[in-house]
């Protein structure tokens, strides 16, 4: 079906590609075999009398499942999904649906995609990289909400295999505290208490010395446990560092049964561009991801260092695009260490590919650290503590005041950086043409310096 010229119209073209890419079959109403594909999507369906037209309606194995609302780049989504939630009850009463209103309902610019997923105990409208494959809702769709409460009542005897991560987590049981820190209890208690309220990102901070490794294998052994959380990625700063986290994982004796981490669950470190579909737990340097979802092999060697101002050995990095190997819905959890390093630029397109709850880990978080976060900030555990608590000892501080906070800088013609589009809103990874001057009061305003920021 051919496009107008009409934004909206644009708009469609790019859904069409998206929805294509995501193993959607696409047609119109009128020539529609809902068997055609395990998932179908009709454009331009006519709703009950009173609710209109829906831009797409889908279906998953042969019953409606959700709609779409397209609309005009540039139109800020925040609200929208109200209209699409109107559309979600629309459908007419003879056509065969999962349930009533449609549990799952996207608004797309086909730049910007928001999608809230009725099933959730508290559903949001959140931001999506792409569409879901039709595998997956299938997989949301299935899954026994009874079975997975009564369940959940009695966790520490209960056979685990059917725990959704989102129900489960407001039924979670407190930490066998034996070998904790009292800083590493808060931890997980405050982190499980955040995801329970379907908070999409949180920070984590914590002293260098003070265990944060350890909190993050503690924490995901309950999440893989006790709330089904299928795979959970390990974002780490270089191949070195995922190398100690893998033995921290190896080493990880779990308190509720009589073996390792490991020994329970397959934990992967990535050296190659094949992710284990079996692995409940991946770990990767996020340069090495940023190549998988280019469908690109890395050199072996630039693992091995600090993503830290490693953008400019690409020489025009393009932005990630939705890769069908790995779709986003490829992993539950995101944790990335050093996250005040890897939410920057080049490095953040690869957190915000996948739908999945963030969780940061970091010593030194900065003000776009926090920003990042939502200010969502559920363990401040600074150095002073950690001396207090005999965990760290002390060491002197010496504060400098540098010449770009005394008098600003420059970025010289050639450097990448972030810039959004007030239009579009699109967020692209741009080579400066000419030498952009900044003053010290444009400092973490309108400008960020990493190494500010960097420790």
């Amino acid at each position: 079906m051919s496009m107008g010229n009409k934004p909206e119209d644009k708009a469609r073209e790019e859904i069409d590609k998206m929805l294509e890419k995501s193993g959607w079959h696409i047609c119109n109403y009128k020539d529609a075999n809902i068997h055609a594909n395990r998932g179908v999507v009709l454009r331009f369906f006519p709703l009950k009398p009173g609710h209109g037209e829906a831009d797409y309606l889908f279906y998953v194995d042969g019953k409606a499942a959700g709609v779409i609302e397209a609309k005009r780049v540039g139109t800020t989504l925040t609200g929208v999904e109200t209209q699409s939630i109107k559309y979600a009850k629309g459908l007419p009463d003879n056509l065969p649906a999962w349930y009533t209103p449609l549990p799952f309902a996207y608004e797309s610019t086909g730049e910007e995609t928001q999608f809230t997923n009725g099933l959730d105990p508290d559903p949001r409208s959140r931001n999506v990289f792409s569409f879901h494959r039709p595998e997956t809702l299938v997989e949301w769709l299935t899954e026994d909400t009874s079975t997975r409460l009564s369940q959940a009542a009695d966790a520490r005897t209960t056979s685990y295999t059917h725990l959704n991560l989102r129900s489960m987590l407001s039924k979670m049981f407190p930490p066998i505290e034996e070998g904790l820190w009292p800083a590493q209890i808060t931890a997980i208690n405050n982190l499980e208490k955040s995801l329970a309220e379907n908070r999409p990102r949180a920070l984590i901070q914590m002293a260098t010395g003070s265990g944060k490794t350890f909190t993050a294998v503690n924490f995901i052994y309950r999440l893989t446990k006790f709330a089904d959380a299928k795979r959970v990625l390990f974002l780490v700063d270089r191949a070195n560092l995922g190398r100690q986290t893998l033995k921290e994982f190896q080493q990880f004796q779990s308190p509720y049964t009589p073996y390792k981490f490991t020994e329970e669950y397959i934990v992967q470190q990535l050296k190659s561009n094949q992710i284990d579909k079996t692995a409940r737990v991946c770990i990767s340097t996020i340069q090495r991801l940023y190549s998988i979802l280019k469908g690109e092999e890395i050199d072996e060697e630039i693992d091995e260092h600090s993503v830290s101002g490693m953008e400019n050995i690409y020489k025009e990095p393009p932005p990630v695009e939705y890769n069908p190997d790995v779709p986003i819905e490829t992993f539950d959890i995101i944790i990335t260490d050093e996250c005040h390093r890897s939410i920057y630029n080049l490095w953040r397109q690869v957190l915000e590919y996948f739908d999945a709850f963030i969780i940061g880990l970091t010593a030194t978080p900065g003000k776009q650290t926090f920003g990042f976060f939502n200010q969502n900030l559920v363990m401040e555990y600074p150095h002073e503590q950690a001396v207090a608590d005999g965990v760290n000892v002390n060491y002197d501080v010496y504060q400098i005041r540098t010449q770009i906070t005394r008098e600003g800088s420059s970025i010289d013609a050639g450097y990448y950086v972030d810039k959004r589009d007030r239009e579009t809103r699109s967020v692209r990874w741009e080579r400066l043409d000419e030498e952009l001057e900044y003053g010290a009061n444009q400092l973490d305003r309108d400008v960020v310096s990493i190494d500010q920021d960097s420790d």
